[in-house]
């Protein structure tokens, strides 16, 4: 725990992906530099991995399916280019890592999720009653 605040001690960069849980879809503003100029990309996509939390390692995995084809990103927790990142949608996962939405079509996947979507809504319902 100690090496954990000397890190953040020294290096001041804050954790953007605070309560960033597998199965949420986020989007992640990264900082950009080609030549001269400095450009913000946006990356949309299901987390589907976190790895090792808030240490200084820590590491994110994104997934997208952009035109048939899946595409990931792993970005590291403490990445100084990250400029903000953005909840899209919260869905409820019953694992820690999704690696088996690999294998999944994106039509499965957003089948499962609106399910999931909808018990999470049934139970909060069911709960403020």
């Amino acid at each position: 725990m100690n090496k954990v605040i000397h890190f953040h001690n020294q290096t001041g960069f804050a954790d953007k992906f605070v309560g960033v849980k597998p199965g949420w879809t986020i989007k992640v503003f990264q900082k950009i530099k080609e030549g001269e100029k400095t450009r913000v990309q946006a990356f949309e996509g299901m987390v589907i991995a976190r790895k090792h939390g808030a240490e200084p390692g820590g590491t994110i995995t994104v997934r997208k399916v952009a035109e048939g084809i899946g595409v990931e990103k792993t970005f590291p927790v403490f990445l100084p280019t990250i400029d903000k990142v953005q909840i899209v949608r919260r869905t409820t996962a019953r694992k820690a890592k999704l690696y088996y939405l690999r294998e999944k079509s994106s039509r499965e996947i957003k089948r499962k999720t609106k399910a999931e979507q909808k018990e999470v809504t049934k139970e909060s319902q069911e709960a403020t009653e």
